[in-house]
């Protein structure tokens, strides 16, 4: 069986963000970057579901941090690892575009995406890459096991409702908690990787594919006059009674 996991390189949220000189995006030249963390929990779900002789690629644009994804999804167990040359898109459907062409160019049994980014606007990759392969998809997916030709899926609800699905392969899922922590890949490993493993490329065309929607601002949040601490119940009585509260 062979899995295919894409992969995505994006702001470290634990950073302090900052709006650009344009007010339409965050100001990136100071900003640290990491693997999109629901992007970790698909590849490690692909790598616990991976049996002897099967085969999980992973791939992922051209761009700073693909090296680094890529050779540290083979330092965790990845057999291969493509990168995508030729499209600088990052919106849902470019993304969907240029991942579409290069797995209609081989043959996979089950594409595994995280349920979201943390820089996307709508986190339907998944689904949209699903809609351009003519493929199932379930996202938000909490559970996978396999059953010959078919996924045994647990997709996620508000409200804390859990449905399970029989999905055939192949299919396309939107990964939103791995059955397992993921795991960590030794630095020396990944080291030993980048010395010794030779990436593959693929080239895709730009169709100028968009999402249909553009960000026209972007500013820090207003702040608040803070919040009052009250020392007692007169005080308490006080305020509600300043409020009109009898």
């Amino acid at each position: 069986m062979r899995f295919a996991v894409l992969l995505k390189w994006v702001p470290d949220l634990v950073e302090d963000l900052e709006v650009d000189d344009e007010g339409t995006g965050v100001d990136t030249e100071d900003l640290k970057f990491k693997l999109n963390e629901f992007d970790d929990h698909a590849l490690e779900q692909a790598l616990l579901l991976a049996g002897e002789g099967d085969e999980v690629v992973a791939l992922t644009l051209e761009g700073d941090g693909a090296e680094k994804m890529l050779c540290t999804a083979i330092a965790k167990g990845a057999s291969r690892g493509i990168r995508l040359t030729g499209s600088s898109s990052l919106d849902t459907a470019g993304l969907a575009d240029s991942f579409s062409q290069a797995l209609g160019a081989d043959t996979y049994d089950l594409i595994l995406t995280g349920v979201q980014s943390v820089d996307d606007r709508d986190g339907q990759l998944g689904p949209v890459l699903a809609a351009r392969m003519g493929l199932p998809c379930v996202s938000v997916v909490s559970e996978v096991g396999l059953e010959g030709s078919t996924a045994m899926v647990a997709k996620e609800y508000s409200g804390g409702m859990v449905a399970e699905f029989e999905v055939d392969l192949p299919a396309v899922l939107g990964i939103q908690a791995a059955s397992e922590a993921p795991r960590y890949a030794p630095v020396s490993r990944v080291r030993q990787v980048q010395q010794t493993v030779d990436l593959e490329e693929f080239a895709v065309s730009g169709t100028g594919a968009s999402s249909g929607s553009s960000i026209t601002g972007m500013a820090q949040p207003e702040s608040g006059g803070g919040a009052k601490m009250l020392t007692g119940l007169d005080e308490l009585v006080e305020v509600l009674n300043g409020l009109g509260v009898t």
